[in-house]
């Protein structure tokens, strides 16, 4: 396996990336790597091959690393970019640490091009028992993809069959020289506690365990391929695409079709959606909190809070919202034939010169505002009515109502957003008029 031919064999779905991008750290792992990569491209094309270190600045050792990693890719003829990330303070510095280096790595990362990480089957091990312990379930059981999508590109590891002991076996005939980070053998760290302590245990008392777990993550893997396939065939009935402009920005299901699942299909459809859309899982309690409000009542309108989104029940659909989308719009001035950007955040109104269309507005323009209550407005050829009724017939969703502007010229309500019109502020066909449109999300 540790040859620069078992290396190619395992990256051979990887060779018409227009550049790898190989991670390094400096450490044992990631030198054993890097010197497999080197190997392999004097015996075969390859693409090109660039090398990143992540600078944390968590150690005073930390520009000796950096040093360490510019000296060995300069040996090998390997460019070498090394980027500074801050990390941000919390309760895990090793989470925050990994969410700086994997941000920078997607940021960095061209289109199609492939990151080359060199997690080997101990990391694999540690990672299970590490979610295992924190009560993942069969996606997090199946532990470390051997590739996954990154960014722009994708992320493979393809020394996962490998031990550490093989890597450290391999490197020391090579006469590599590699970094010991002091935070591998700090037993205040959760993976360093497992490494040195509880795996250690495990394999005294059962020497197979290393096989098994690994095994099972096969298994794990395995079942979570099938969830998948479930959830995309429930997906097909749910995921009915939406004609109206106003809507189509937003992910949404079809509610019915969920509620005619089980609550254990309706779990895994609504995580595969969610992951399909790059949001986190919510935890299980939660998501069966909300679950348990669908069903309980038609009209309820229930929403779960997200990693920076929000899931909402409205108008029979869910919709996947952003956090910081506005609930309502704020009053402004607006000029005719442009498009003008509202200052809410609530997307652009834009107009341009028809024949026909809505009156031309007088010297000050339109001015917009947004639903109080008691609005009224009489379509062409229709009897007046409120506001809130041409909203809920149009399916418009409540969290999306109060953003919907209304255009008033003189006092008077002349239009909603362009789409419905005034019919004492319409000029016919042989007149000069403007046509308006609303854009929820301007471009």
């Amino acid at each position: 396996m540790l040859t620069p031919q078992g290396l190619r064999e395992q990256l051979g779905s990887c060779l018409g990336a227009p550049a790898w991008w190989l991670g390094l750290s400096g450490g044992l792992d990631s030198m054993v790597l890097l010197e497999l990569l080197v190997q392999a491209r004097q015996l075969c094309d390859l693409p090109p091959l660039h090398v990143i270190h992540i600078h944390h600045g968590l150690h005073p050792e930390a520009d000796t690393w950096a040093a360490h990693c510019q000296r060995a890719c300069d040996e090998r003829g390997v460019p070498l970019k090394i980027v500074r990330v801050r990390v941000e303070p919390g309760a895990s510095i090793e989470q925050a640490a990994r969410d700086a280096r994997y941000a920078a790595f997607s940021d960095i990362l061209p289109n199609g091009a492939e990151l080359l990480l060199a997690h080997h089957a101990d990391d694999q091990l540690e990672t299970m028992l590490f979610r295992l312990l924190r009560g993942t379930g069969v996606r997090g059981l199946a532990g470390m993809p051997r590739r996954r999508q990154l960014g722009r590109g994708w992320l493979s590891r393809p020394l996962l069959d490998a031990s550490r002991a093989q890597l450290a076996s391999w490197a020391r005939q090579q006469g590599l020289q590699w970094i010991d980070d002091p935070a591998n053998q700090d037993a205040r760290f959760a993976r360093t506690a497992l490494r040195h302590q509880l795996l250690p245990q495990l394999r005294d008392a059962w020497p197979q365990v290393d096989q098994s777990l690994l095994r099972l993550a096969d298994h794990a893997r395995e079942a979570g391929e099938l969830l998948d396939e479930l959830a995309l065939n429930d997906l097909q009935a749910a995921a009915v695409r939406l004609e109206d402009p106003w809507l189509q920005v937003w992910p949404s299901l079809l509610l019915a079709p969920v509620l005619e699942l089980s609550l254990a299909r309706q779990r895994n459809l609504l995580r595969f959606w969610l992951r399909q859309q790059g949001v986190l899982m919510p935890d299980q309690r939660h998501l069966d909190q909300w679950l348990q409000q669908l069903a309980a009542s038609s009209d309820a309108q229930p929403q779960l809070q997200l990693d920076g989104r929000r899931l909402y029940r409205s108008s029979d659909r869910l919709w996947l919202v952003e956090s910081g989308w506005p609930a309502r719009g704020e009053m402004q001035a607006c000029l005719p034939d442009l498009q003008q950007l509202l200052v809410a955040g609530n997307g652009a109104l834009c107009s341009a010169p028809s024949n026909g269309g809505l009156r031309p507005p007088g010297p000050d323009g339109w001015q917009v505002a947004y639903r109080q209550g008691g609005e009224q407005i009489k379509l062409p050829g229709r009897p007046t009515q409120s506001v809130k009724q041409l909203l809920q017939q149009a399916q418009i969703p409540a969290w999306l109502r109060p953003s919907v502007p209304l255009l008033y010229s003189g006092g008077e309500l002349v239009s909603v957003a362009g789409r419905w019109n005034a019919e004492q502020a319409l000029v016919d066909g042989t007149q000069s008029g403007f046509r308006v449109s609303w854009k929820p999300v301007s471009d």
